[in-house]
């Protein structure tokens, strides 16, 4: 099944999406964080894509490499080789992180261990990219497998994701809901159908009440509750004190995707769910 028809699937349970792979115990951004998801049966891995000074696309999150390496050096001014013979900090890296036997991917490196057995959300940290990156995946035979993404607020977004090169890949898009916008908003997201949106909002019962205009438009919800300003209240550290309260909730009010740093959190949570 690819990924479109898996996100499509009206039967499935909630996906859990294991941002920059599932770290604790590998670092973020890794193939081994990557095979940890595999491994705890997260059918998405998020994963943030560069471009070195060679010109190869590879994995890093971050500017620079100080958090994962401890090399303040903007990480894009190395080449893939420079960038391959360092290796990256355990977990989400800082000072506290031993060093790993995991050096920084290569893009290609990552879509052949996704091709067919995980799906990726591959956020862009330059958009600009889009159309190699989707050529890329095309070639590496995974882009049924993979996700591109951007904000879509208005017609000269629509007008932008159009023009670039990305046939073949599916693209989400990003969108912020309230409840007076949500109606306009839909129709601006409606341009472009993408088969998913990751969305903020203003309240769960903004997103409750539209539920059905999202399943008639065919896009599915995804939220994102990482520990980061942009969730809110809906963050892993109130969802591990309370998965009902966040996960559960969130999942009750129509959102289908997860994407969390507690990835084996969640699928436990969801398998408890339907016992």
């Amino acid at each position: 099944m690819n990924y479109k028809d898996f996100i499509a699937d009206p039967a499935r349970s909630c996906a859990v999406v294991a941002h920059r792979g599932a770290w604790h115990g590998a670092p973020e951004n890794s193939l081994a964080a990557i095979e940890n998801a595999i491994a705890l049966g997260c059918e998405i891995v998020e994963l943030d894509i560069r471009k070195s000074a060679d010109g190869e696309l590879f994995l890093m999150h971050d500017d620079t490499l100080e958090r994962m390496a401890g090399i303040d050096r903007d990480a894009e001014t190395f080449t893939m080789a420079e960038l391959q013979a360092i290796m990256l900090r355990e977990d989400d890296g800082g000072e506290g992180r031993a060093v790993s036997d995991q050096c920084i991917p290569t893009l290609r490196q990552a879509l052949e261990i996704i091709r067919g057995r995980i799906f990726a959300d591959l956020d862009l940290k330059d958009r600009g990219l889009f159309s190699e990156v989707a050529a890329c995946a095309r070639e590496m035979g995974a882009n049924a497998d993979v996700d591109l993404k951007t904000k879509v607020h208005s017609l000269a977004d629509v007008e932008w994701v159009r023009a670039q090169k990305i046939d073949g890949v599916p693209f989400m898009g990003m969108a912020r809901l309230t409840a007076e916008n949500t109606g306009d908003a839909l129709a601006v997201l409606a341009e472009l159908s993408p088969f998913m949106c990751e969305i903020r909002f203003d309240s769960l019962e903004t997103i409750a009440y539209h539920r059905e205009a999202f399943a008639k438009a065919g896009m599915a919800l995804w939220v994102n509750t990482l520990d980061q300003p942009g969730s809110g209240e809906w963050t892993d550290s109130a969802a591990l004190a309370n998965p009902d309260l966040i996960w559960g909730r969130l999942m009750d009010a129509g959102i289908s995707v997860i994407q969390t740093d507690q990835p084996a959190a969640l699928k436990s949570y969801i398998r408890a769910r339907q016992a």
